[in-house]
């Protein structure tokens, strides 16, 4: 029997302990307008399990309680519903309060269905409207990076991208991104080889040497995204940002890119800044978390 359906067979509390004083903003059914406004005490009561959600440690009631900008009386009686739920667990010894079972399969429900190629599909569909930019979506294949999905602005790029390109490690934003966060043994005879070919070609632009490979993939971390200034097509500026599932590896890449004089290659610049936030809100879809637990 699911957490749910025992707490229906439970015995109810008494009514100074089942309702809670924002209870007035339940309203009949009825009416558009009060669908649309939804349930007030559940978006409160909310506010403690997104706190537990940030928190890596159980609480105890008055921390939780201030956390969530609520009294400890009214956060009492939203704990004593969701402990029945199976959403909190309470520690008998202490009294503190974490995440239950219940949120767990939650969670893990969610990661069974969600698929992050479809949702960046999505997510950039928005940022090219906003922006008008050439965007696309890269995945890490059999032969190493690979354009998944592709959408021009208004004035394309003309970069000679078609699904199922594979980039170059050391000579794209999408490649670099890609060398950086992936694990080296998987990397490692790609970047050999384009060295090779650097070396045989008297390339002058790019990394010539192991160092030089070091210190392009430092500088990716650092700035946790990779960008390139007419590197593997002249005149072409590129970003590639990364998007990490929820055991912190690396997912897929964002890229944007566009004409020098009408693309803004800046860090923290409109296209960098608004990619990142995109990459952002796609971690966290994904369960990723940038808090240590």
């Amino acid at each position: 029997m699911s957490p749910v359906a025992r707490s229906s067979a439970s015995t109810e509390l008494p009514e100074s302990e089942s309702t809670t004083d924002d209870d007035a903003g339940d309203t009949p059914e009825g009416g558009e307008e009060k669908l649309r406004s939804g349930i007030q005490s559940i978006e409160v009561g909310f506010r403690l399990l997104d706190v537990l959600t940030q928190e890596p440690r159980a609480m105890m009631l008055r921390d939780l309680a201030q956390r969530a900008g609520m009294s400890p009386a009214k956060a009492h009686r939203y704990l004593v519903s969701f402990l029945r739920l199976g959403v909190v667990a309470q520690d008998p010894l202490t009294g503190r309060y974490e995440l239950g079972g219940f949120a767990l399969q939650l969670g893990l429900a969610r990661l069974a269905r969600v698929d992050g190629v479809k949702l960046a599909r999505v997510a950039l569909t928005t940022l090219r409207e906003q922006l008008d930019l050439t965007v696309g979506i890269a995945v890490w294949g059999n032969q190493g990076p690979t354009v998944v999905h592709w959408m021009e602005s208004s004035y394309p790029a003309k970069a000679s991208l078609k699904l199922g390109d594979v980039m170059p490690l050391l000579s794209s934003a999408t490649g670099l991104l890609f060398a950086a966060y992936m694990p080296r043994g998987k990397t490692a005879a790609m970047i050999d080889r384009e060295l090779a070919d650097t070396r045989r070609s008297s390339q002058t632009g790019g990394p010539h040497n192991a160092e030089d490979v070091e210190r392009l993939l430092e500088e990716v971390r650092a700035h946790g995204a990779a960008r390139v200034e007419g590197m593997l097509l002249p005149t072409i500026h590129a970003f590639c940002v990364p998007v990490f599932d929820s055991t912190g590896a690396l997912a897929l890449g964002l890229i944007a890119l566009g004409h020098e004089g009408a693309f803004d290659i800046r860090w923290d610049g409109e296209v960098d800044t608004a990619l990142r936030e995109c990459a952002r809100k796609l971690s966290y879809e994904l369960g990723y978390s940038s808090t240590p637990r």
